[in-house]
């Protein structure tokens, strides 16, 4: 056995920063709940109100856009089908605007914060370990505080959700800013680029495809987050996997599940082709690049 003097809990002092959290801050938090409480609800409305067909026709023309295959863009279209089919069209849209809400806080929060990663190793240092942490923690330990701050629905699963997911978009900003190929900056500082057009004009554009790879992981993230949610209030399919599991229905799982799968295919394979338009020869665009920044910045 360890011996009791030599422990030391720190969860008191967690719970009581946590109640002087509430205390002092309670209007901040009410507030922020009211704003993500109507951001769901007005893209919630939105998305129920586009039709079935709308839905199917749109996700096929983006596929056809991107590959130029029409027996990918069917597939994705009739898998969106199916949704409907087994009466989950409507838990589908609430999911899916909670995801959305999730990815839009973790992208505004995580973009900025790789960018200042890449341009500060000292930054770097500092956020490694919490990125590090946030990562390998489970998943079911950030409903906690997400709950305490904000109580049960769909606020705290939002937050927990961002939490969860927005680590990815962190990392694969800082890395593909780090990966700029050094030839590409040289040509662009001969043409007179300043800091913040380097960034703006250079950096940023040829890490793009590294970034947009972060916003597929984080979205895959804040999906596979739903079920997990659910468990403070969040609704949608997480739910219906919930009830289900509780219940021991596997029917009612499986299609919950097989939804839940159709969102993370489509969303997945929609935004790998997003991130393939936007690769680009790093080393043959630097004169270009450099030509462009001398451009703007005369003008």
């Amino acid at each position: 056995m360890f011996p009791d003097m030599f422990q030391f809990h720190v969860a008191p002092y967690i719970d009581d920063f946590v109640q002087w959290l509430l205390l002092t801050c309670g209007p901040a938090f009410d507030a922020f709940t009211n704003l993500v409480m109507g951001w769901l609800i007005s893209i919630e409305y939105g998305l129920v109100a586009i039709p079935w067909w709308a839905w199917m026709g749109l996700v096929g023309a983006i596929a056809w856009r991107q590959t130029r295959r029409w027996q990918f863009a069917l597939g994705l279209s009739t898998m969106i089908v199916t949704i409907g089919v087994l009466g989950l069209w409507e838990v589908t849209m609430e999911t899916l605007s909670i995801v959305i809400v999730a990815v839009l806080f973790s992208l505004i929060l995580g973009i900025p914060l790789g960018i200042l990663m890449a341009e500060s190793d000292r930054c770097s240092t500092v956020l490694t370990p919490l990125l590090d942490a946030m990562q390998t923690m489970p998943s079911f330990v950030y409903l906690i505080p997400a709950l305490m701050l904000f109580g049960l629905g769909k606020v705290p699963g939002v937050v927990a959700t961002v939490i969860y997911a927005v680590p990815p978009v962190v990392r694969l900003t800082n890395l593909g800013m780090r990966q700029v190929s050094e030839s590409v900056q040289e040509a662009a500082r001969a043409f007179g680029a300043d800091r913040w057009q380097m960034l703006k004009e250079v950096r940023l554009p040829l890490a793009m495809p590294s970034v947009l790879a972060g916003v597929n992981q984080t979205t895959m993230m804040a999906l596979s987050m739903v079920v997990v949610a659910s468990m403070i209030g969040a609704g949608g399919l997480g739910e219906k996997v919930l009830i289900a599991t509780n219940r021991i229905a596997v029917g009612d799982g499986f299609e919950a599940g097989w939804a839940i799968v159709v969102m993370a295919i489509v969303i997945d394979r929609l935004t790998q082709g997003l991130a393939r338009r936007w690769q680009v020869p790093s080393q043959r665009s630097g004169a270009a690049m450099g030509q462009s920044v001398v451009r703007q910045g005369a003008a």
